[in-house]
């Protein structure tokens, strides 16, 4: 088929003769019968003459005496137009000398299937782009790695970043691993002390230069962080999350970490503030040993005679119910209160055993996953509020009390479970 460069639509027809019929006769037809029908603007054969309308195709086949076959006309009229047109063509009634019936099937929208094979193309011509793309930022990226491992240095036998010597401030790290993180991270100004004796380079450097020393967030980096503030005068201290080296830190967590940074007086407060916690702590839990001699013998099972394999048996099934009698006249509850006050204002947690060891010292936030872990905690002291997350946990691991500073919405709690707050020591008081 001959077709229209612009052809937007295509009408499918069929068209049946009552007796032996011939293109001729059918093209004929299509245009007698429908010239003057729709008007002058619609007229088939100025259409056909402006080239809005293609050439018509019609294929023809006889059997017993009748014609039928099909008819194609390609249009870039508009869509109304278009349909108008079609339906013009079902008013056919006679083709040649035969009766005929002309049904329009459907209108084909070229262009349809056009985008079709547009979006197929499209998204072949994507996958070999982004393959491409993927492979120069590949190249790109393995250059970037690369450079920023040539670019650590050596300043004056230390590993450093290329700007320490010109940068006006400086960050100080533990380690060469700690240098490249942040070169990675485009910092530069950077150098590490490589271990707890500090070097007198360092010292040097803190003289003369704004610095911020960037521990890992562990015991390790504090003792550092503690040497080098002795020795060296440091400007600002940026804090590491607790129990993350610097060299696993991501991109925004190192860039939180500087910005956040704190005045180095401003550390030295908090260092003080948190030793005197300490302290505390550790006299009440030797003013609660002293006040309660018995207070283990109550938080583990009131009963007192029971055999070794009774003990086991406890141990193994839930924990024996406590009486708020119990507590009181053994020295529990108190001792628990000293605990309790102790810790007010601090946002910490500790966890006790059977003999009012501190198993473990914890933040509030991280108190819930340690106590998942921690093993041997007969009770749990903590400097905020006690919600139903925090009894549930205390249930599966049978754990005796929950002290806090007051209770929040709490629906369910086992009859084994004893819950402490500040409010019930005033009230005793």
């Amino acid at each position: 088929m001959q077709e229209n460069t612009t052809t937007k639509y295509i009408v499918h027809a069929q068209f049946k003769a009552e007796g032996f019929v011939e293109r001729s006769d059918v093209v004929g037809a299509i245009f007698g019968q429908t010239e003057g029908l729709l008007g002058e603007d619609l007229d088939l054969r100025d259409l056909q003459k402006s080239g809005r309308i293609g050439r018509i195709e019609v294929t023809v086949s006889t059997h017993g005496g009748k014609s039928s076959g099909d008819i194609l006309i390609p249009s870039s009229l508009d869509k109304v137009e278009t349909a108008l047109l079609a339906a013009a063509l079902e008013t056919i009634d006679r083709v040649g000398p035969c009766i005929a019936r002309v049904e329009v099937k459907k209108i084909e929208d070229v262009r349809a299937e056009k985008r079709r094979k547009i979006v197929e193309r499209a998204k072949e011509l994507l996958r070999q782009f982004t393959e491409e793309s993927l492979e120069c930022e590949k190249m790109v990226e393995e250059v970037r790695e690369a450079l920023k491992v040539e670019e650590i240095t050596q300043y004056k036998g230390l590993p450093a970043g290329p700007n320490v010597e010109n940068a006006d401030a400086i960050i100080i790290v533990e380690g060469r691993a700690d240098v490249l993180n942040l070169l990675k991270c485009g910092i530069r100004n950077v150098v590490a002390v490589e271990g707890t004796n500090i070097p007198e380079v360092i010292v040097d450097l803190c003289r003369r230069k704004t610095v911020t020393a960037f521990f890992d967030g562990d015991r390790g980096g504090e003792l550092i962080l503690k040497e080098l503030l002795q020795v060296a005068d440091v400007d600002y201290v940026a804090l590491a999350p607790e129990g993350k080296s610097v060299e696993d830190m991501t991109y925004k967590e190192i860039v939180k970490a500087l910005q956040n940074k704190i005045p180095v007086e401003q550390y030295e407060q908090m260092l003080e503030r948190k030793e005197h916690q300490q302290h505390k702590l550790r006299l009440s839990r030797k003013r609660g040993r002293d006040s309660a001699a018995a207070a283990a013998d109550a938080v583990e099972d009131v009963g007192g005679g029971e055999s070794a394999a009774d003990d086991e048996k406890n141990t193994q099934s839930s924990p024996a119910p406590l009486t708020q009698h119990q507590m009181e006249h053994q020295g529990g509850k108190r001792a628990i209160m000293q605990f309790l006050k102790a810790l007010h204002g601090t946002f910490n947690a500790v966890m006790l055993d059977d003999s009012w060891n501190i198993v473990m010292e914890t933040s509030v936030r991280e108190l819930v996953n340690n106590l998942r872990t921690c093993e041997e905690v007969t009770g749990v002291v903590f400097d905020g509020v006690i919600t139903q997350r925090i009894i549930d946990v205390a249930t599966e691991k049978h754990i005796k009390f929950v002290a806090g500073l007051k209770k929040g919405e709490i629906v369910r709690a086992p009859v084994f479970l004893k819950i402490f707050t500040l409010s019930d020591d005033a009230a005793s008081g």
